[in-house]
Formats: C-alpha cells, sequence, structure tokens
C-alpha cells in the first residue's frame, strides 16, 4: 500500500453548505474545503472541530469528493457530546477540520471485481470508494453491500440491477449507488422491508459462492464498520482465498501521529509491531491485524 504524507493534511475554516438530517440522530454535512477535497482520497477521514469552545476533535470518514467545487461530505452519528455540538451547527457557519488524513484504499486492477462492504458509520468510505471506482472506468466493476442497524440514513429505492446469489425480494439500494449504475444491497437485523435479513457478511457469503472459480479469482473485498464486523470479514476473506483491505475505526487524540493513543497490534514482514490506525491506516491488510 501506498504511504500516506503528513505534508497533504491540511488545516482550514470551510463553510458548511449543507446540512441534512435522518432518524436516530444521523447526519450529512457537505463542507467546502478546496485543499482537504483536492487530495482526497476513499478511506481517509477529517479531524473536525465540532464547536470553537470544544477543543478535542472528532474523526469522520470522508464520504464524497467534488475536486470541482472544492467540498467535502461526512456522514456521522450524534453519540457524544462532541457530535451533538456539531449537529447543531447551521448552514453558513464556519467549521474548522484538518486533512484529509491517513493511508487511503488501494485498489487492486488485477482483481477487477471489487466487493465494497460497509457497516454502519462504515458505510462512507464505501461511497467513496464507488464513486471514485466508477470516475476512474479503469475497468473494475463494483458491488456494494451495506449494512445498518438503525434506519439507513440516505433515500433507498427498488434497485433495477440484479445481483448475483441475492433473492429477487432483496431489492433495496441506496439511490444515490443505482443512479451511478453500481449494484448495491442492504443488511439488517431489524426487518425493514426489501432489505437482507442478516449480517452483511451473510449477504456477502451468498453472492461469493454464485461466483465461479475463476471469478473468485477476480474479487478483491474492501470494508469499513465495527471491530466485531471487520473481524467476520477478515474471516471470510480467507476462507475464500481473497484478498482484503479493511478501514479501522479507532478513538483518536490527535489524529497525525503524536500521541500513538491509536495504536493496534500489526503482523509485519519482521514480526509484531504496534501500528498507529490515524496515519499508518486507517486501511491495513485484514489478514495483518486479524489474524485468528
Amino acid at each position: 500500500m501506498q504511504e500516506n504524507s503528513r505534508n497533504t493534511i491540511f488545516i482550514e475554516d470551510g463553510e458548511i453548505l449543507q446540512r441534512q438530517a435522518f432518524d436516530e440522530e444521523q447526519f450529512i454535512l457537505r463542507v467546502y474545503a478546496p485543499k482537504c477535497a483536492r487530495d482526497a482520497l476513499p478511506g481517509q477521514f477529517v479531524h473536525i472541530q465540532c464547536d470553537p469552545q470544544r477543543l478535542m476533535r472528532r474523526p469522520l470518514s470522508i464520504m464524497r469528493v467534488s475536486l470541482v467545487e472544492g467540498w467535502v461530505e461526512l456522514l456521522y452519528k450524534a453519540v457524544g457530546d462532541g457530535t451533538a455540538l456539531l449537529a447543531k451547527r447551521k448552514v453558513g457557519e464556519s467549521v474548522n477540520l484538518m486533512g484529509p488524513i491517513g493511508r487511503p484504499f488501494e485498489l487492486n486492477k488485477k482483481r477487477p471485481k471489487a466487493l465494497l462492504l460497509g457497516g454502519g458509520v462504515g458505510i462512507p468510505p464505501m461511497i467513496c470508494l464507488a464513486e471514485l471506482i466508477k470516475n476512474q472506468k479503469s475497468g473494475i466493476e463494483a458491488t456494494v453491500f451495506m449494512g445498518s442497524e438503525v434506519p439507513f440514513p440516505f433515500k433507498r429505492e427498488k434497485s433495477a440491477l440484479p445481483v448475483l446469489g441475492v433473492s429477487n425480494e432483496v431489492s433495496s439500494s441506496l439511490a444515490l449507488l443505482e443512479q451511478w449504475r453500481v449494484p448495491s444491497r442492504l443488511a439488517s437485523l431489524q426487518g425493514y422491508s426489501g432489505v437482507y435479513q442478516g449480517y452483511i457478511t451473510d449477504l456477502a457469503r451468498d453472492w461469493l459462492r454464485a461466483l465461479n472459480e475463476d471469478e473468485k479469482q477476480q474479487v478483491a473485498i474492501y470494508s469499513c464498520g465495527p471491530t466485531p464486523m471487520l473481524k467476520a470479514v477478515a474471516l471470510l476473506a480467507k476462507q475464500f482465498g481473497i484478498p482484503c483491505q479493511v478501514s479501522l475505526e479507532e478513538y483518536m487524540a490527535c489524529a497525525v501521529g503524536g500521541c500513538a493513543g491509536c495504536v493496534v497490534k500489526v503482523i509485519t514482514q519482521t514480526g509484531e509491531a504496534m501500528k498507529r490506525v490515524c496515519v499508518d491506516g486507517p486501511v491495513f491488510d485484514a489478514q495483518t491485524v486479524f489474524t485468528e
């Protein structure tokens, strides 16, 4: 994977261009931040100041980027004091952010079938990666599965794009991906209409089993979500012999590698090492962080 350079991390005051609110205290912010947007890649994040009176920042994954218009889009859930303050910010207000930060996903062009798996607040990097794949037109095709145990924070619609191994009754998709002609399906245990009733890894397993052996050799998996989900994704990838990159979620303080508060154990060529999720990651080879 490519190295991330802290020379491309910018601090800027961005204007809130758009604010969308969804059920269960979920929000999407579109922020004018042209320096960040210029270099942002899927899997990277920003470290945002939730309120001018609160010094501690929060790491938020980048969901969408417009290089032309100079904005980044962030999806988050208000779960603590900081994000609750961020949820009160209004269109036109200024918000300070640092970014883009971290090691991004790296597309494997030798495996042109990209399976993107996002769970909860791990959904944004998958949307960002799907949009990059769409725009690059490099021959890579994405299939996106997303899971959530709260109402999905985006418009859903019945898909017209078939997905191998998936019942026709499982038809709910992300409207934006449908617009991009990227096949997607949703998974949950909450009984939502048209949504796969089970874990996202079960949905992915059904899809993989529907492929022939030659097709399986063309698959690479990219994933972000809660740690238990990522462990299950890593195990699934190992069972099918498929390369897998995961973006880890971790508590952070400085987010630029100085405090070492977000270290995880990683298997390297020379043995075990402690790596910082913020700048050595957040994207890692799944088999180097989930070894059991």
